[in-house]
């Protein structure tokens, strides 16, 4: 991450760490969190349900619960694909 950024490796880690944990509270408190040619962040909630114990067959039921959802930008997206556009 050194290259090209001027940033020592402690100072980055400590600037990623920050921005990801700004992220997480946004997300906990129900927000979506947008950084532009980037991409979305945002939460979505799972519906409870009966699963099934892979091991044993037995039903058990699986509580509702909320999941951290990504949807990258367009540019990412065609960077990534640039065949597609």
């Amino acid at each position: 991450m050194r290259t090209g950024s001027g940033l020592h490796h402690s100072d980055a880690e400590t600037a990623v760490e920050a921005v990801l944990e700004a992220i997480a509270n946004a997300l906990a408190n129900g927000n979506r969190v947008e950084i532009r040619g980037f991409g979305v962040f945002s939460a979505k909630e799972r519906r409870s349900r009966v699963g099934r114990n892979p091991r044993t067959g037995q039903h058990v039921p699986v509580a509702r619960k909320l999941v951290p959802m990504f949807r990258a930008s367009k540019e990412i997206r065609e960077a990534l694909n640039p065949h597609e556009v």
